[in-house]
């Protein structure tokens, strides 16, 4: 079954109905979101997917001075995962490139990338697979699985107990189920049809029950984001007999929104949205400052996130002051935030005290659809670990002792 995309939100509610799934109340609270990280071989994208046409700044939010906030926060290295293998022919070969993170059961998730290009192609050693492996809080590798192609969303489902994985983020895109018991195979699913909006697929987030994967890199294969009929969210629908994984769109790459930056001199009014990079998303906890409840999409290098709240709600689009990759919300003073960092091949434990509530986000000023082509540049620093104000979109970036670290993929756990 194949739908048809307007420029204008979809209803969940629609979309659902015809996906088989339940629908969702419009006022209904949020569920724990599980996806974490993502993304690309390094803090330099490499590749813009982007036209000439950027899009509209909505508001009046502007880079400005970068500004830094003493915090009190540690980093240490969790995990080396230069001493870890995966298979590779009759051998090994370390892993590499950690990306999206998540956790499941108490244990933590990281997809490593291994070197795998965006659209499935292989690296400099003839390897074609992204390795997940599952770690103990405290860093100790427990269980890996192998699949085919570069992994570039990853998270847990907690209704049905598994990961959901999706590979290469430009092309040639699919998606795994994964039974976390060690030795288990996963579960390979095509996508039902070409995907529309001629990209790949990329984060992962259960909104209440419904699986919402974005439309990554549009136009790889096709005519240039944005376009009207591009979907920037899909709602994916697992047919577990034929393992075909059901696409139906969620909203377009140029839905209409409110503005939300609350110092905009067009404050809530309507914009056409321009999207050209949705990338990571996440269901924003109900005890967020702002958006609690929502499910949100970055749009990485159009620097704009992205709330759904429901059918009867509109699409609000916050538009920030840099690109950011991931995004969480501590829920707890004494927790952990958990980072990868692709450069170093490492997974980076920060502690606070944090305020709960908060947004800190994965600050990737080389991912900006205006970066230039070598970067870092004047302007343009490499990864940096960042708050977010829900208001205005203002960028700060944090004071973090330690180990010095490029954050990418990220996760709050509460303390134990």
């Amino acid at each position: 079954m194949r739908l048809r995309i307007s420029p204008r939100l979809l209803t969940l509610a629609g979309v659902l109905a015809a996906c088989g799934v339940i629908a969702i109340p419009a006022a209904a609270s949020a569920h724990q979101r599980h996806h974490r990280g993502t993304r690309h071989e390094s803090a330099h994208r490499g590749k813009h997917h982007a036209s000439a046409h950027r899009g509209t700044r909505h508001g009046s939010v502007h880079r400005g001075t970068l500004q830094t906030s003493a915090t009190g926060f540690s980093a240490q290295v969790l995990v080396n995962a230069s001493t870890i293998t995966h298979p590779l022919g009759a051998g090994t070969e370390p892993i590499s490139q950690p990306d999206d993170i998540t956790s499941l059961n108490g244990n933590i998730f990281v997809g490593f990338q291994n070197g795998v290009g965006a659209q499935g192609q292989a690296s400099s050693s003839g390897n074609l697979d992204s390795t997940i492996v599952e770690f103990s809080r405290s860093g100790q590798e427990i269980a890996q699985w192998d699949v085919v192609g570069k992994c570039d969303g990853l998270t847990a489902d907690p209704q049905t107990g598994e990961l959901i994985a999706t590979v290469n983020e430009d092309a040639n895109s699919s998606v795994y189920l994964i039974d976390p018991t060690p030795g288990s195979t996963p579960v390979h699913y095509t996508y039902s049809e070409p995907l529309p909006h001629a990209g790949g697929t990329d984060a992962i987030s259960v909104y209440h029950g419904a699986v919402l994967i974005s439309a990554s890199a549009p136009g790889t294969t096709g005519a240039a984001a944005p376009q009207p009929t591009y979907p920037a969210v899909y709602v994916v629908r697992f047919h577990r007999s034929t393992q075909i994984a059901q696409v139906f769109p969620l909203f377009g790459d140029e839905a209409q929104a409110d503005v939300a930056n609350t110092n905009a001199a067009n404050f809530k009014a309507p914009v056409n949205l321009a999207l050209t990079d949705p990338d990571s998303s996440e269901v924003v906890p109900a005890y967020a400052d702002r958006f609690g409840g929502d499910f949100m999409l970055n749009s990485q290098g159009d620097d704009e996130q992205i709330f759904f709240g429901g059918w009867q709600r509109p699409l609000k689009v916050l538009k920030l002051t840099a690109s950011i990759d991931d995004t969480a919300w501590p829920s707890d003073p004494n927790g952990v935030l958990y980072t990868t960092d692709n450069s170093a091949n490492a997974i980076i434990a920060v502690t606070g005290p944090f305020v709960r509530g908060s947004e800190i986000a994965a600050v990737t000023p080389c991912n900006d659809n205006l970066a230039p082509a070598t970067c870092p540049a004047p302007g343009f620093p490499a990864n940096y670990l960042g708050s977010v104000d829900p208001g205005t979109g203002t960028i700060t970036q944090l004071t973090v002792g330690g180990v010095s670290f490029a954050p990418q993929g990220m996760l709050f756990l509460p303390a134990h």
